[in-house]
């Protein structure tokens, strides 16, 4: 492990995040660096509902694919080959380890995989909100990076990988929650931009 864990907020800190993601995925895996990228902007994005813990979203955000590069990729499964590299090599901030680990409704596709026990085992569940936070991030994002719906993100999955193999079946189970928990953050923004017209009208009747 590289020293210890590394804090996060901080402009330097986001630019190491980028840059190690960038070194694993951006000449292997040219479209899954682009897509991470496109999940970041959707973390950012998020700021106003996320307060203190948008950083640890962007920088989850940006790393959750690691898993997929041909350096670090062990067991074939991204999530638990992302989170083991970050927690042993790069000695990364846990609840980004924790957010990378399960991102997406992972344990699902864990027990699909016979690596759910594994998955438990090693790596605590953040909070929900955040895990619903890069849920929407993940599945709001095409693999391309641009911006798209969960039904079409999920359409995607499933045409891309087939609706009979593991990836297929696994993001089939997984999408009630995922619609779930994206209509939940969307519910969230909704609540935030109704009060920002408010707060906005009380400061100005504040006025002399």
């Amino acid at each position: 492990m590289r020293g210890g864990p590394r804090s996060l907020g901080c402009h330097g800190s986001h630019h190491r995040f980028y840059s190690l993601a960038e070194s694993l995925l951006a000449e292997p895996l040219p479209r899954r660096w682009s897509h991470s990228l496109g999940v970041a902007g959707r973390a950012r994005s998020l700021r106003g509902i996320l307060g203190d813990d948008a950083s640890l979203m962007e920088a989850a955000a940006v790393l959750h694919d690691v898993g997929y590069s041909p350096r670090i990729a062990s067991t074939g499964f991204h999530p638990l080959d992302g989170a083991r590299f970050l927690r042993d090599q790069e000695g990364m901030d846990e609840r980004v380890v924790r957010l990378v680990a399960h991102h997406s409704c992972a344990l699902l596709e864990a027990e699909e995989r016979g690596l759910r026990e594994e998955l438990e085992g090693e790596f605590e569940l953040e909070r929900p909100d955040l895990v619903d936070a890069l849920i929407f991030c993940d599945m709001t994002t095409t693999p391309d990076g641009a911006c798209t719906t969960p039904a079409e993100r999920l359409d995607e999955i499933v045409q891309r990988y087939g609706p009979d193999t593991l990836v297929g079946r696994f993001i089939q189970r997984a999408a009630p929650e995922i619609h779930s928990a994206t209509a939940r953050v969307e519910q969230r923004l909704s609540r935030v931009s109704a009060a920002q017209p408010m707060w906005g009208s009380v400061r100005e009747s504040s006025r002399p």
